[in-house]
């Protein structure tokens, strides 16, 4: 089985895929770090703020990963910024049977409520070194982009509202 976990940055994914690893002991792979492995090895020239380039670079490598690990019957999660809405498309349907997708999303309510909270977390599993770019109108606005992006393309989400209680069974 393979899990994708999507969402705008500072919503969680992280933490989730890091509570999936303790609770049922399934890998996973942080896009992020492919990301910065993939720039730091000097394997491309763009740079942590290219955000739309990264989906297009990173994704057909990532989406190759999936395959193999389904291909080896394993299980895996995928945690990233950097999955597409649309990424159904990319898959038949042998390899969509063993896919499970959660957009994690926070309301505007949820982010004004608890937004120095949010920051506060930010690096509870990966450090931030730069977290400047963060506000609260970049996440609100980011937050309903990903909402109305997961409703256009079906995908599967978990809606932040009044607390933070995020978990997935299996």
């Amino acid at each position: 089985m393979i899990i994708l976990i999507m969402g705008a940055s500072h919503t969680g994914k992280t933490v989730l895929a890091q509570k999936i690893l303790e609770k049922y002991n399934i890998t996973y792979l942080s896009i992020d770090h492919l990301k910065m492995g993939l720039i730091r090895s000097g394997n491309t020239q763009l740079t942590p703020e290219d955000d739309e380039e990264l989906v297009s670079y990173l994704w057909p490598i990532v989406k190759e990963i999936i395959k193999t690990a389904i291909e080896n019957q394993q299980n895996l999660v995928v945690e990233g910024v950097y999955i597409p809405f649309d990424w159904k498309n990319d898959f038949d349907n042998e390899y969509l049977k063993e896919i499970q997708s959660y957009c994690l999303v926070m309301t505007k309510e949820y982010i004004e409520k608890h937004f120095s909270a949010i920051k506060k977390y930010a690096n509870t599993i990966e450090s931030r070194l730069d977290d400047s770019y963060c506000t609260i109108e970049s996440m609100i606005e980011e937050n309903v982009e990903n909402l109305q992006m997961c409703k256009k393309y079906d995908c599967n989400y978990i809606l932040i509202e009044d607390e933070y209680k995020v978990d997935i069974d299996l």
